[in-house]
């Protein structure tokens, strides 16, 4: 089985709001750049930071979040 490759450099291009890691564990992770979150914001689905266990879930998270700015 060939393992899946991820850039996180490109996926920091496409979202540059957001500082993207990987996890020793092997979970994504992105937190939001330099910006505090209203309680309207977070009530409205806005998260602080997200996470997922694999990429395609991961990029649909950032996704989710850009589209409900």
């Amino acid at each position: 089985m060939t393992p899946v490759t991820y850039d996180l450099d490109a996926l920091r291009a496409v979202f540059p709001a957001w500082s993207v890691f990987r996890s020793d564990a092997g979970a994504f992770y992105a937190t939001r750049r330099g910006e505090t979150l209203t309680d309207q914001q977070i009530d409205a689905g806005l998260q602080r930071t997200v996470c997922a266990d694999d990429l395609a879930d991961f990029v649909q998270l950032l996704q989710v979040q850009e589209d409900l700015r």
